[in-house]
């Protein structure tokens, strides 16, 4: 998610000029109980960097760790103790490719490439952690609902129901679809369609096979489960089908938290249906508040509580005790970057080699709607292509653009008061829930945040003096239900005894 670039402390779009020791954001009453509180979660990836950027060379980064479970049980630990909400790991089998190989420069770089897969570490991390949430990313495009429902669940038990999942369409699916064997990636439209189903016949085996008090566990009458209590599962649709029992009795959320990120129009629609949390892209200030509203419109559409769903976007944030001293280590971050990080990325997202395009010429030199451009990545497509009156980039300012920025979202530079001011802000200013924090030198970034901002946040009444316990979904929406609101889509799914048989 790419960001607008702007500086506490110097003249910027969003906000305008503020002052070196920073100033209040909009006016807020921070002794009313109503103030909207703040939600933080980290976007981490189980490989060398987060974002499509070059760091991990730097002193300061430990990221070259992250074949290490220390290196993530320290993370996750400072997470908890400082009252995030989430950890989230996304995650896919794809790699950056140009003219549908592997570029050097994505090895040698550590450039989105290589991974582990992350999931496999969370249950190790909730063990040694008393609160904090994980978030997954798994695609609807590759395993059956019933693998994906089965290890959902799996995590849901195992991490004492703190676990969401990240639902995607795909990512990097032109090499995704040769890798397993497919002989043409599915097109972009078709991959919602098939997401459509995949998440009902996800949901009607979490929501829809045994009921709550199914489970007995009666040592002395030899008694597990009451099969009165368990109802077989008859779905057909059009893109998969399911007979039988689904083997994993009900786990504390049943539903994980349900997470989608994209912002491209039918990305928006699938995540006000289904989306319990929203990862939104951060381009500009004003397209962030207007994807914001149009999630939420989108929501009541659909019978939902508008203000039910968390819509958080990414933030690079570079902190220190004062502003000069923030400047300089980000500095230091950008001297690592150039135009051959950026279309590495950018070609691993979008299927589109920037330096083989014309610097002085708009994306619109190519034919977007044909082959893989046009079919993925689209967010980081249409969003060259000029819209609202104003002229599309060059490539060369697409790069620019680009450089030290890859898919992460808004950047703060600033002392931890200029931080402060400038998310309050930016969270007032686009009726946002909370950010995703994506580290620049990992851990560092983290433990400057947790010790320099997150005591601000607190004092301005943003986060709460002692962090919220329970689920993962009690604690995000403060409604003291595990499960899923009732307005929820998926509570359509829920059983009805004496049967269960649900159709699309």
């Amino acid at each position: 998610m790419l960001r607008v670039c702007y500086v506490a402390g110097q003249p910027n779009e969003p906000f305008g000029s503020i002052g070196r020791e920073g100033r209040p954001g909009p006016p807020t009453d921070r002794d009313s109980p109503t103030m909207k509180q703040m939600h933080l979660g980290v976007f981490e990836v189980a490989g060398p960097q987060v974002g499509g950027t070059l760091s991990w060379p730097h002193p300061r980064s430990e990221s070259l760790r992250f074949h290490e479970l220390d290196h993530w049980i320290h993370i996750a630990q400072l997470l908890d103790a400082a009252g995030f909400d989430f950890l989230f790991f996304a995650d896919g089998y794809g790699f950056p490719a140009i003219d549908g190989d592997l570029p050097d420069l994505a090895v040698r770089g550590g450039i989105n490439f290589p991974a582990l897969d992350p999931a496999l570490i969370i249950p190790t991390l909730a063990h040694l952690t008393e609160r904090l949430g994980f978030v997954v990313t798994s695609s609807t495009g590759l395993d059956h609902p019933v693998q994906t429902a089965r290890r959902f669940a799996t995590l849901d038990h195992l991490t004492g129901g703190r676990v969401g999942w990240n639902i995607v369409t795909g990512a990097s699916q032109n090499t995704v679809a040769q890798l397993f064997g497919h002989t043409e990636m599915t097109q972009h439209d078709a991959r919602y369609d098939q997401a459509d189903e995949y998440v009902d016949l996800a949901l009607t085996l979490w929501e829809g096979c045994w009921e709550d008090d199914a489970v007995v566990g009666d040592k002395t009458a030899g008694v597990f489960a009451d099969p009165d209590k368990l109802h077989r599962i008859e779905y057909a649709g059009e893109h998969f089908r399911s007979s039988g029992y689904f083997t994993v009795d009900p786990s504390p959320q049943r539903t994980p938290v349900l997470f989608q990120a994209g912002t491209s129009a039918r990305g928006r629609a699938y995540a006000a249906r289904n989306a319990e949390c929203v990862f939104v892209q951060g381009t500009t200030v004003d397209q962030t508040r207007a994807n914001v509203a149009d999630i939420r419109a989108r929501a009541a559409e659909n019978g939902r509580d508008p203000q039910s769903i968390r819509v958080m976007v990414g933030v690079t944030i570079t902190v220190a005790a004062t502003h000069d001293e923030a400047l300089a280590l980000r500095q230091e971050f950008d001297d690592l970057q150039t135009d051959e990080v950026v279309a590495v990325l950018y070609a691993g997202n979008t299927g589109i080699d920037l330096l083989a395009l014309h610097p002085d010429l708009p994306l619109s030199q190519m034919n977007n709607g044909t082959g893989p451009a046009g079919q993925m990545g689209q967010s980081n497509i249409d969003r060259f292509l000029g819209t609202d009156g104003r002229p599309a980039p060059t490539v060369r300012e697409i790069l620019d653009q680009l450089r030290g920025r890859g898919t992460r979202g808004f950047e703060v530079v600033g002392s931890p008061t200029e931080v402060a001011d400038q998310l309050e802000a930016l969270m007032d200013d686009t009726d946002l829930d909370g950010f995703l924090l994506e580290p620049v030198f990992d851990p560092a970034d983290l433990e400057d945040f947790a010790a320099l901002v997150v005591p601000e946040l607190r004092r301005r009444g943003r986060m709460p003096a002692v962090a919220a316990t329970g689920t993962l979904r009690e604690q995000l929406t403060a409604s003291g239900d595990p499960h899923l609101a009732a307005d929820h889509r998926g509570a359509r799914f829920r059983v009805s005894p004496p049967a269960a048989v649900l159709a699309p």
